[in-house]
């Protein structure tokens, strides 16, 4: 009675293990599961990147205040007949 209770024994484990820890198995699918939330979490904030830059784009396509405003803020630009005037930070 003792050999074919280990025998059942060593089969269920035999074909537990490929369920487990072979190639298609459930820890192999957690890990790619837990690999596909973090991609998700990747995309999802370079699709909100992209959103912004296209809205950039579309701006600066559209009109001149986009324009403007980078030339200003980012070049330091000043119009004909304006007075710049700087106040220091403490």
């Amino acid at each position: 009675m003792r050999w074919p209770a280990l025998v059942l024994i060593a089969l269920i484990a035999l074909l537990q293990y490929p369920l487990w820890l072979g190639k298609g198995g459930w820890l192999r699918v957690w890990e790619v599961d837990r690999q596909l939330q973090a991609q998700r979490e990747v995309n999802q904030k370079l699709e909100q990147r992209n959103a912004g830059l296209d809205a950039e784009v579309r701006d600066l396509k559209s009109g001149y205040d986009a324009i403007e405003e980078r030339a200003r803020f980012e070049l330091g630009l000043i119009k004909q007949d304006e007075v710049f005037v700087q106040v220091p930070q403490r």
